[in-house]
């Protein structure tokens, strides 16, 4: 193991995912479920990585900075070929050849807001549509085959949605890849559950990320949790969501997986 990683792990110690070691795919500002997910993990005793692609990486090592430890960064496209396949390859470099993956958090989605999003479902072009549903629903998939040589037994997989049981306001294309999301989900855990390894989503209400600032129309969306969630709704904290990720991801929950836990102040549980 490398120096920093024993520095992680002496300055953590406990916690509930006090000895294992997690990677957190789709970091890019500290806004982002990501950071908050890398943060708490790491107050939970994890030796923790992080990862992002293209210019958005040099943002993502200047932000890992402000995590109470400063982890690995790796550069990680979930739709390419070639990083996927070096990903273990990559994991062993930070931490020795015989690293294992304990949890990997999902933290990844694009739609293109200016033809798939805020109104636009029914002019939704195919060539962008793939697009979403490769990096926000396949993706998963490849995520999960790329980190399975490191995983073991006891392992969990943790994705983010947003609720796709429901056609939303100006979510549109966004909600189909979510769907296939959370299909995707099922059918890992259908496949990994014979290697102990679980596969798991969490359903957050609605945070000020990046992404979804860039939904058009988003503060009509986020608006309808002001009077229907009935513990109430912060959409600036992170903090209950990354919680919820990081208890899946420890060894709580041993027989739960193909899940969709709600964070969202209840609001799925509401009628009109």
């Amino acid at each position: 193991m490398t120096e920093q990683t024993n520095e992680q792990t002496t300055e953590q110690g406990s916690g509930i995912l006090a000895g294992r070691t997690i990677l957190v795919a789709g970091v890019t500002l500290d806004t982002s479920i990501g950071f908050a997910v890398a943060k708490f993990a790491q107050e939970q005793g994890a030796t923790v990585l992080i990862s992002n692609f293209g210019q958005a990486l040099r943002i993502t090592r200047r932000i890992a900075r402000r995590l109470p430890v400063e982890p690995p960064v790796l550069e990680l496209d979930v739709t390419d070929p070639e990083h996927l396949a070096s990903l273990p390859e990559a994991v062993r470099e930070h931490l020795g050849a015989d690293a294992v993956l304990h949890g990997v958090v999902h933290s990844i989605a694009y739609g293109n807001p200016e033809t798939l999003l805020g109104g636009k479902f029914l002019d939704g072009p195919w060539k962008d549509v793939a697009q979403a549903l490769e990096v926000s629903a396949y993706s998963l998939k490849s995520l999960a085959v790329a980190a399975r040589p490191l995983m073991v037994p006891g392992s969990s997989v943790v994705g983010l949605t947003f609720d796709a049981t429901v056609a939303w306001p100006v979510y549109d294309w966004m909600g189909v890849a979510k769907a296939g999301l959370e299909s995707c989900a099922r059918y890992r855990a259908r496949d990994l559950g014979a290697e102990g390894i679980r596969v798991n989503l969490v359903s957050a209400g609605p945070l000020r990320t990046l992404a979804a600032k860039a939904i058009p129309g988003f503060e009509d969306l986020e608006s309808l949790w002001t009077t229907r969630a009935p513990l109430g709704w912060d959409n600036t904290d992170q903090e209950p969501t990354a919680r919820a990720v990081c208890a899946l991801l420890s060894d709580l929950f041993p027989a739960t997986t193909g899940e969709v836990v709600h964070v969202d102040g209840g609001f799925h549980a509401m009628g009109a």
